[in-house]
């Protein structure tokens, strides 16, 4: 993916997105002008006039960028390959403020597959936040069950939120450690 870290952009048309870190829901008008700080997994964190704000990878030509792609499965895929590509999935999925995809950060507990009596697939998943009070907390589910649900034979993907066990630094890769500073 391009790198558009402190690339000016202008909104070309009405959009939503999500003001950091509260979680609420605004709309970006026309002709607002910022600055992209962080683009990392087809989605945008957003400077305008002194707020963040979080633009969804689906709307990124709001601002003149190339929309993500969907994943592809193999033909006859099994669970176990739509379960690498749920973490995949999910390694695109970044909270707004830190540069480190939630899988590395240690946010992801479970990824389960199972079938349907249709042939299309349920994925389940448990995850936790950094803090419990995160604002953001609602959107990152939303982004992962989104994320999970473009994968071709997934009918739904149930993110459930958990805060047992607690989430602690030492659960984060050392990858995210060191890019993070923490190491």
């Amino acid at each position: 993916m391009p790198v558009y870290e402190n690339e000016a952009f202008i909104v070309m048309r009405e959009v939503q997105a999500v003001a950091v870190p509260a979680g609420v829901p605004v709309t970006l008008q026309p002709g607002q002008a910022g600055y992209i700080t962080q683009a990392l997994g087809g989605s945008f964190t957003l400077y305008i006039e002194g707020n963040l704000f979080r633009l969804a990878g689906a709307e990124a030509d709001a601002i003149g960028k190339e929309v993500m792609l969907p994943p592809e499965l193999p033909p006859n895929a099994t669970e176990d390959d739509v379960r690498e590509l749920a973490w995949q999935q999910m390694r695109t999925c970044f909270d707004p403020e830190i540069p480190v995809n939630i899988v590395d950060l240690g946010l992801i507990y479970e990824c389960t597959v199972s079938v349907n009596d249709d042939g299309t697939r349920h994925v389940d998943v448990k995850m936790t936040l950094t803090a419990p009070g995160c604002g953001m907390g609602e959107i990152l589910v939303q982004d992962v069950r989104e994320k999970i649900e473009m994968i071709p034979t997934v009918r739904e993907a149930a993110v459930e939120l958990v805060f047992d066990p607690p989430w602690s630094q030492s659960m984060m890769s050392d990858v995210a450690r060191l890019q993070t500073g923490m190491m």
